[in-house]
C-alpha cells in the first residue's frame, strides 16, 4: 500500500469519529499535564519549607538544651571522676612474705645438686667471690652467739683470701666495681617526710586518688564532679566538670565510657534547684581515669583545694556517708 493511500484511509476513519470524541481525546491529556504540574508546584513548595521549619526547631532546642542539666525521675544527674596515680614501686614485703621468700629460698638450697663450687663458678671469678661472702653471712646467721666471732673471722678470711686471688681485675672484677657505684633512691621521698599531700611524689607504694574542696562547711570533700547536661554523656561531662574544676593542666586517660559505681542521695528539705522545684535528689556517677603528668590548678572558685590521698586517708577528708558509697572502688595498696 502506497503512503498516498494510506493517508487517505486515516483520514476516513477520523472523519468518521464524532466531534464529542475527538473533544473527549485531546482534553485528556491536557488534564493530565496540569495535573501532574499541580503536584510538581505543591511537592516544591513542601519540599521548601519543610527544612525551614525544621532547621528553626532543631537550633532552638539545641540552643536551650545545651545548658539545661539532666533530670530523670526527680533526681539530678552528676558525673563524677576518680583520678588515680598509679603504684610506681613495688611495695614493701609484708612479714609473712618475708618469711616465705625466706623458707622457700633455704628449701631449695638445702635440695639442690651437691656438686663442688667449681662445677658453678670459675675460680677467682666475682660469681665466686659473691657465693663465698654469702655462705659465709649464712653460717653467721646460723650459729649460735658463741660462735658468732669465729664464723665473722672466717667470713673475713674468705673475703681477704678473694681479694688476694684477684690482684689482677678482670672484667668481671670491673663490672662489679661499677655497680658497688649505683646509689638506689630512697623509697621515701621529701613529700612523704614533709607529709605534703598536694605532691604527686608521695607514697610511691600506694595509689593515690585526687580530691577537692569545695568553698562549703558540710560534706565540702568529694572527687570532682558536676552536672551533666542533656546532650552530654557521662565520659563528656566529667572530662567538662574535670577541666573546669581543676584546670586543663594534666594529661588524663579515661579508663571507659561506662561507669564504675554511683551515689545516691536525697536534697534536704530547704534545698532549691536552679529551674526546677521537683529535683529531690542527686545521683552521682563515677568514671575512672588515670593521670599521666600535669598537676591540679586551683582556681579558688569552684574549688579552693586539692589533696592526693591513699584509700585509708581518704577517711579523714570526706564524709562517712560518701566514703561508704565510694571505698568498694578504691583500691587497698
Amino acid at each position: 500500500m502506497s503512503s498516498i493511500l494510506r493517508r487517505q484511509v486515516f483520514r476516513a476513519a477520523a472523519g468518521s469519529m464524532s466531534t464529542v470524541a475527538r473533544s473527549q481525546i485531546q482534553a485528556i491529556p491536557a488534564r493530565l499535564t496540569l495535573a501532574a504540574r499541580s503536584y510538581a508546584s505543591t511537592s516544591a513548595v513542601a519540599a521548601a519549607e519543610a527544612p525551614l521549619k525544621s532547621n528553626v526547631s532543631t537550633s532552638t532546642s539545641a540552643l536551650v538544651s545545651s545548658t539545661k542539666e539532666l533530670i530523670i525521675n526527680s533526681h539530678r544527674i552528676v558525673a563524677g571522676v576518680v583520678v588515680s596515680r598509679q603504684p610506681l614501686i613495688l611495695r614493701d614485703l609484708t612479714p609473712f612474705e618475708k618469711e616465705y621468700f625466706s623458707y622457700q629460698q633455704n628449701l631449695e638450697r638445702d635440695n639442690a645438686a651437691p656438686f663442688g663450687a667449681e662445677f658453678y663458678f670459675k675460680k677467682g671469678s666475682v660469681a665466686e667471690r659473691r657465693w663465698k661472702q654469702q655462705e659465709a653471712e649464712k653460717n653467721a646467721s646460723l650459729s649460735t652467739s658463741s660462735t658468732q666471732p669465729s664464723s665473722k673471722s672466717s667470713s673475713k678470711a674468705a673475703e681477704s683470701s678473694a681479694a688476694a686471688e684477684g690482684d689482677e681485675l678482670t672484667e668481671e672484677d670491673r663490672v662489679a666495681q661499677l655497680e658497688a657505684k649505683i646509689e638506689f633512691n630512697d623509697r621515701i621521698t621529701e613529700a612523704d617526710r614533709k607529709n605534703d599531700v598536694r605532691s604527686l611524689e608521695r607514697a610511691l607504694q600506694r595509689t593515690l586518688y585526687l580530691i577537692v574542696k569545695k568553698p562549703r562547711e558540710q560534706h565540702a570533700w568529694q572527687f570532682p564532679q558536676g552536672g551533666v547536661r542533656a546532650v552530654e554523656n557521662l565520659q563528656e561531662a566529667a572530662g567538662r566538670e574535670l577541666q573546669e574544676e581543676c584546670g586543663g593542666n594534666m594529661d588524663l586517660w579515661f579508663v571507659g565510657r561506662v561507669p564504675i559505681g554511683h551515689y545516691i542521695y536525697s536534697h534536704p528539705k530547704n534545698f532549691k534547684t536552679e529551674g526546677d522545684n521537683t529535683v529531690k535528689g542527686t545521683k552521682v556517677f563515677f568514671m575512672k581515669a588515670h593521670i599521666f603528668a600535669g598537676q591540679v590548678q586551683v582556681d579558688n572558685k569552684e574549688i579552693v583545694d586539692f589533696a592526693w590521698v591513699t584509700k585509708q586517708e581518704m577517711k579523714d577528708y570526706v564524709s562517712p556517708d560518701y566514703y561508704e558509697a565510694v571505698k568498694d572502688m578504691l583500691s587497698d595498696f
